[in-house]
């Protein structure tokens, strides 16, 4: 590790003197918006009088160019905004900020992304989408609570993972393969209400981005993607007030200067208020009955100069459901610090602080049975990254990371009258690292490559136990404890990352990527919803990191002014050391849980067809994917491949919004996909005396195939600029034509004949409509 640091400082020292042996100045600044001072992400800087030669911004809204002394126009642009133009002289080294408005047209028709024009042909990235949250909130949503999880199930190449619910799948992998990440810090669980709802409000993001494949050098720890979501900053202008009452919960937002064009803060709440109802009901199984969440988000910034900036942001929410009987609650926190540093006009850092704590807690009140039971994981890490803009052909990227894990899986205490036992499962902590370097390179105006690689390293510590086994991997014959922080066992590697763009002419690229990950951190679950019983336990002695290698290829092209764009990827994934249970498995508090896992290989592959319309009245998007993903474990279907719960072989999804007249605003969404595979009882058998099921092959079935269509009216009254108020009403109606999904299957005797048996679909939504009032002053 520290060679390679070694190389990196001298590599950036090298390059450091080639630049300035060539005489040349170096223009760097921020781009923001002009009426909130938020930093744009992504935004384009280029140069008139060279074209091709420019650099988007970063994730603080930073860019740096480095050009030959002279006289230029440079073009700062973001969809949405209106471009701006700066005639600078160059000669010396300057900075330059750059405030852009948004574009004011009577009847709204601005662009649905915060991307350049044709930012899906001219950019590095594939494999990546990026949405808008203005337009996520246009959008149909279960219940009027806009989601941003639920919006990107409606992505090429993105699975839900069941009815209604935020869980999701990306090109094969599994729910724990995606790294979710709020303002950097990792969220665990990212769901409310046993997976019906995300824990993002809305109303508090200000960028969503995910990564199916090429995911940058910076970033790892999981397999299968990245879900990149910024918090808002807080208007640096003046203040707003923001919020809406719905159907099952109300939000506030309130956002101001701390003091004008140097600090600002947001705070962002909402809570449902299904306990409420129940208070009110005169039925006493009812009634003092729980059910509901909260969230908060906050966030502070504070600009110290020009060199330095501080960002200070958290999240706080909870989910309880408790009867007079029983109780369980669930949550995450998340905090981050972070400190951006300018050393020069080329070299940027950002140095972030991180915790996060996702626990839950579930226990019985009856005296007899009385107990309370406890989990969590927590991670407390620190991430010091770098962005050195060697000039407009190299953009070299560099840092390191660490966190340290605590792993807490169960712990049960019983009342003083109760007949439950004490029990802990065995505890652990793990140090995770890593170290990465990479370089986008503009080798030519039509060839780009972005080359990286990643070093990490994982290291289970104590305090712990490790049991020795027979050779049936059954019964323990010795165990082996550790004492805090000492070494139980370490893995690590080296992950490459490359990906190439070649621009066929001013419309159209051909795109390419592989990259290999790692991941170190494991969820055990038996089920496809995301429930807080899930655990998260690390990669130990006998559960290995799991390793995947994906390669990506694809064609882009823009059509009619870059009114349409349009996009086909294939992909193939290979995965080693996945997880699976043998049958029957008991999971439920078992310390150990390895001997009920199995491990073996996995394979995904598919293709993706995306057309998106991003102009006019009328925008959208229709995606389709046709994909398949299996794994062989020893052990499982007699060793033969098996698809997993996850696979579809086709989705589609049509998403539609129509801006009638400057206040009237319809929206539409269509999804479509074949159902997920399940495993059936095929026949039964009696041993004395007692019947028992024979299954099929393991998930050799499917479940029917799943459509709904929601719809959506939003009525706002045309601003007025000399009124500070403003509010809109969004009726939403979920599954408008009443399907009745499968959401699972349970088989159970004829009531007329109790020699068969027959098969119950169960279904949670039926018509759902919902109306919701948002309000801005």
């Amino acid at each position: 590790m520290k060679r390679l640091i070694s190389s990196v400082l001298l590599l950036l020292c090298l390059l450091s003197t080639a630049a300035v042996a060539q005489e040349k100045i170096t223009l760097s600044g921020h781009v923001k918006d002009e009426a909130s001072g938020e930093g744009l992400i992504g935004a384009s800087v280029s140069v008139q009088e060279l074209p091709g030669t420019g650099v988007a911004t970063n994730e603080y809204g930073f860019y740096s160019l480095t050009l030959p002394k002279g006289n230029y126009t440079l073009l700062f642009n973001y969809l949405g905004y209106v471009t701006a133009s700066k005639s600078m002289d160059l000669t010396t080294t300057q900075k330059l900020d750059v405030g852009l408005g948004q574009h004011a047209t009577a009847l709204k028709e601005v662009e649905i992304t915060t991307r350049k024009e044709d930012n899906n042909v001219r950019s590095m990235e594939m494999s990546t989408l990026k949405m808008q949250v203005a337009e996520i909130k246009t959008m149909p949503a279960l219940l009027g609570e806009v989601d941003v999880v639920k919006a990107i199930q409606l992505l090429p190449g993105v699975q839900n993972a069941g009815e209604g619910t935020s869980g999701f799948y990306v090109r094969g992998g599994g729910a724990d393969q995606n790294l979710i990440l709020l303002d950097e810090a990792p969220v665990y669980n990212a769901s409310h209400l046993m997976g019906f709802f995300s824990v993002f409000n809305a109303d508090a993001i200000k960028d969503v981005q995910l990564y199916k494949g090429g995911i940058p050098s910076q970033h790892g720890g999981r397999l299968s993607s990245l879900l990149d979501i910024r918090m808002k900053e807080g208007n640096n202008q003046k203040a707003e007030v923001s919020g809406g009452i719905g159907t099952i919960s109300s939000r506030l937002t309130v956002e101001a200067p701390i003091i004008k064009d140097k600090s600002s803060f947001i705070l962002s709440g909402r809570r449902t208020y299904a306990d409420i109802f129940f208070g009110l009901s005169n039925d006493e199984n009812i009634k003092g009955n729980d059910l509901y969440f909260y969230d908060l988000n906050a966030k502070v910034n504070y600009t110290l100069n020009d060199k330095n900036r501080l960002f200070v942001s958290g999240y706080f929410g909870r989910d309880v459901a408790a009867t007079k009987s029983f109780m369980m609650d669930w949550g995450n926190a998340t905090a981050t610090m972070r400190w951006n540093h300018l050393f020069n006009n080329r070299l940027f850092s950002n140095t972030t602080f991180i915790f996060s704590d996702f626990d839950y807690a579930m226990g019985s009140k009856e005296e007899e049975s009385e107990f309370t039971w406890k989990s969590h994981i927590k991670d407390y890490g620190i991430k010091n990254d770098y962005t050195y803009f060697l000039n407009p052909k190299n953009q070299l990227r560099f840092g390191l990371h660490v966190t340290y894990h605590n792993f807490m899986p169960a712990e049960v205490k019983p009342g003083a009258k109760s007949y439950v036992n004490e029990l802990k499962l065995n505890s652990t902590s793990a140090l995770e690292g890593a170290v990465y370097l990479s370089n986008e390179h503009r080798v030519t105006q039509k060839l780009t490559l972005d080359y990286g690689l990643r070093l990490s390293s994982f290291t289970s510590m104590g305090p712990g136990k490790v049991y020795l086994y027979d050779d049936a991997f059954e019964t323990p014959v010795d165990t082996l404890k550790y004492g805090r922080f000492e070494k139980i066992k370490q893995y690590g590697g080296l992950e490459p990352r490359i990906s190439a763009k070649y621009e066929l002419n001013e419309v159209s690229a051909v795109k390419a990527s592989y990259n290999r990950t790692l991941q170190y951190l494991h969820q055990v679950s038996n089920s496809t919803s995301a429930t807080p019983f899930d655990v998260w336990i690390p990669s130990s002695t006998y559960v290995k990191p799991q390793l995947a290698d994906q390669v990506a290829a694809g064609y882009f092209r823009n059509f009619a002014d870059n009114m349409f764009e349009g996009s086909v990827e294939i992909y193939y994934k290979w995965m080693d050391n996945q997880i699976d249970y043998k049958d029957y498995a008991e999971i439920f508090l078992n310390e150990r849980l390895e001997t009920e896992l199995l491990r073996g290989t996995g394979e995904a592959y598919g293709a993706e067809f995306y057309l998106r319309k991003q102009k006019g009245l009328l925008t959208g998007w229709l995606s389709y994917t046709l994909s398949k993903t299996e794994r062989t474990v020893p052990g499982i279907n007699n060793g033969n491949p098996y698809p997993l719960r996850h696979d579809r072989r086709h989705s589609g999804n049509l998403v539609l919004a129509y801006q009638f007249s400057p206040g009237i605003n319809f929206g539409a969404n269509w999804t479509y996909s074949t159902g997920g595979a399940i495993t059936m009882p095929v026949g039964r058998y009696e041993y004395n005396g007692k019947t028992y099921p024979v299954y099929s092959e393991r998930n050799g079935y499917r479940l029917p195939a799943y459509h709904r269509l929601d719809l959506s009216a939003t009525y706002e009254k045309p601003h007025n600029e000399f009124k500070k108020y403003s509010g809109r009403w969004t009726l939403s109606v979920y599954n408008a034509y009443a399907r009745k999904n499968a959401f699972s299957i349970y088989f159970r005797e004829n009531e007329e004949d109790n020699t068969k048996t027959e098969a119950v679909k169960t279904y949670l939504f039926g018509l759902m409509p919902s109306l919701t009032y948002n309000f801005k002053f």
